[in-house]
């Protein structure tokens, strides 16, 4: 991996997950491993910890679990995250949906098709994945999945 290799990938999580994602997610070329698709593009992302992210086709990242937990170290609340409580914690950590009954609050700066960290109410990271509501009104909804969960702490 090279110092544009790393530049790039920076570049690119800053602007999705706001200043200083890009450092926090890749901090050094040590340890970090891409892989890529045959036209060159980088796919995935991993560290000694797990898998970062994927790099989508859209040019924006799917995180991984392991990304999920460096992001929430580096921000602090509510920045990307989405917070349930116990009754719904056992299944988000088995990497099923979170719905917006169970959510307690919410990033209000999130929109739907964001990255999102579902955190329990103590603060231990449950899952990552996309946001399917906006984060200012995830907490009103009654019905409908809040979070399309990608992967579970538990997976």
């Amino acid at each position: 991996m090279t110092d544009t290799d790393v530049r790039s990938l920076r570049r690119a999580a800053d602007y999705q997950f706001g200043g200083g994602a890009g450092a926090t997610l890749f901090p050094a070329l040590d340890g970090i491993e891409i892989t890529h698709t045959s036209s060159g593009r980088p796919r995935q992302v991993h560290a000694d910890d797990g898998r970062l992210v994927t790099y989508g086709t859209d040019g924006r990242y799917r995180l991984g679990l392991a990304g999920g937990r460096r992001l929430q170290e580096s921000f602090d609340a509510p920045r990307h995250r989405v917070v349930v409580g116990d009754e719904s914690e056992p299944f988000v950590r088995e990497g099923r949906n979170a719905f917006a009954k169970f959510v307690k609050r919410a990033d209000p700066g999130l929109r739907p098709g964001d990255e999102a960290l579902v955190v329990h109410e103590d603060g231990d990271l449950l899952a990552v994945g996309r946001a399917e509501l906006p984060g200012e009104g995830m907490a009103d909804f009654e019905t409908g999945m809040a979070v399309k969960v990608r992967d579970g702490a538990e997976d």
